[in-house]
């Protein structure tokens, strides 16, 4: 079976953190899924957009990290945008289970917030939702 290819969207100026866990993750050996590039700090302009769509188009599935403030990361909310347009699968996934995790803006009120176990992700990486 091969592995899915993973973009992560994450809140850079508070949740890099998890995102490196996420790193972690994809690094077991029972992983379904491999990362590709990620976010990365650059200004939001439409150059970095044109960047972002080109990652996204190429993966698999859009793995959205929630933390306390995703609703006002701007990046978050373009690279969901972008993987709504695109027509890639995506989900969220609730970055802390001892904190108040937001949706970015960009998320359709029907999206779920997934918690964050590792079976949780094998199943959400193989499409279940």
């Amino acid at each position: 079976m091969s592995k899915k290819r993973v973009f992560i969207s994450f809140d850079y100026d508070h949740d890099e953190t998890l995102k490196t866990f996420l790193v972690g993750q994809s690094k077991h050996q029972d992983s379904p899924f491999e990362l590709t590039d990620w976010s990365i700090k650059e200004p939001i302009t439409g150059d970095w957009k044109a960047k972002a769509r080109t990652r996204i188009k190429s993966v698999d599935i859009v793995a959205v990290i929630c933390g306390e403030h995703t609703d006002t990361a701007t990046g978050v909310s373009a690279e969901l945008t972008i993987a709504q347009e695109e027509n890639v699968s995506y989900f969220l996934l609730k970055g802390y289970s001892d904190k108040t995790c937001v949706k970015p803006k960009a998320a359709k009120s029907t999206d779920k917030l997934y918690n964050w176990t590792w079976e949780n992700l094998k199943i959400l990486i193989g499409g279940g939702r």
